[in-house]
């Protein structure tokens, strides 16, 4: 059997409750057709970027899959024609993951670059050097303003 990695969208309106319900149906298709389906992981209500359907947010859903294809070729069939999936996609792997998977990891505050400048990999604003002195507004001359009387 070949190993797949499956994602689908549903739609905004429904429940969490709804959402396990639908996981566990199309995980009853797949053993059905001689599947079986590994990890599953729901990643919750995410924004999207376009919409889809009137729906500006999806319950994402990830699932490991090790089925025949014509298992996979069902369970897209049955997702084609339930109105509660905005979109599937079904992805062949050589193996699957070993723990959470990238959008389950929390990525560490410290380690994304700051606003201010100091990246790393860029450098600051010290590799261009230090900002020319412009000395203080009494060393400057004064300009003559015109709508002076």
């Amino acid at each position: 059997m070949a190993l797949y990695e499956h994602v689908f969208l549903a739609r905004q309106d429904i429940s969490a409750q709804q959402v396990d319900a639908l996981v566990e149906q199309y995980k009853g298709v797949l053993e059905a057709n001689g599947g079986k389906v590994g990890r599953v992981e729901n990643w919750g209500l995410k924004s999207l970027t376009y919409r889809i359907n009137k729906n500006r947010k999806a319950h994402y859903v990830l699932m490991d899959i090790d089925a025949p294809a014509p298992a996979v070729h069902e369970i897209e069939r049955q997702m084609r024609i339930n109105e509660d999936v905005l979109r599937y996609m079904t992805i062949a792997v050589e193996k699957h993951e070993d723990g959470p998977s990238a959008m389950m990891q929390k990525r560490d505050r410290d380690d994304r670059p700051r606003r201010d400048g100091d990246r790393p990999d860029r450098g600051g604003f010290g590799d261009r050097g230090p900002r020319p002195d412009r000395g203080d507004r009494e060393d400057r001359p004064r300009r003559p303003r015109e709508d002076r009387a």
